[in-house]
């Protein structure tokens, strides 16, 4: 087993492979034309927002990431595939976002500033680096049902719920001077879609 497989299955995650074209395609030895491509979209329950707000916590999207608001689905941000070389069907690679991520408590006036946005295949986890520092720290973790699949090029992993990863509550929580965010707390849900540079 894997270790994303090993990952999601301790959360209880429901793995679902669906390839619709075949996994193990040999790649040509020719230089690639066409950059990476695509996006992870991060929907965030209203839920979340509405308990993070009441504790002055405010999440905000930095450039290129996109976000959008409905008072029904919550805030969508939509960060931009920037690179990376990763095969999410075989579990291993790593796919790189543009944009990043400035969390603030209004309560304390401290706030942490990521970018670097970077999604571990094999480990099953998102990373950003902090401002100031190169290390990136584990953020945020696919969980809930996972549908993996891939159309041509395209590979896509929906993730019917996103948490915050162990790692990534201890960091904010001491950073930001809170004690709101916990492990596994339940944020949203993902879709990222991902095309390889060819």
């Amino acid at each position: 087993m894997s270790r994303i497989s090993a990952r999601l299955a301790s959360s209880g995650a429901a793995v679902v492979l669906a390839l619709t074209a075949a996994s193990g395609a040999a790649v040509a030895d020719t230089p690639a034309t066409t950059p990476a491509a695509g996006q992870a979209v991060i929907t965030t329950d209203v839920s979340f927002l509405s308990n993070a707000a009441r504790n002055g916590i405010v999440v905000i999207p930095l450039q290129p990431a996109n976000p959008a608001f409905d008072p029904n689905a919550g805030l969508t941000v939509t960060l931009p595939v920037s690179g990376g070389a990763a095969n999410i069907p075989a579990f291993y690679g790593d796919v790189q976002f543009g944009g990043g991520l400035l969390f603030l408590n209004l309560a304390t006036g401290r706030s942490v500033t990521f970018k670097q946005l970077d999604f571990s295949v094999a480990n099953g986890y998102f990373t950003a680096v902090p401002t100031g520092s190169t290390t990136p720290v584990p953020l945020l973790d696919p969980a809930g049902d996972n549908v993996i699949n891939r159309t041509g090029l395209t590979q896509n992993l929906n993730s019917s719920s996103f948490q915050v990863d162990a790692e990534g509550a201890s960091y904010l929580d001491a950073k930001l001077g809170t004690t709101f965010f916990t492990a596994g707390q339940q944020i949203g849900k993902l879709a990222l879609s991902y095309t390889p540079a060819h």
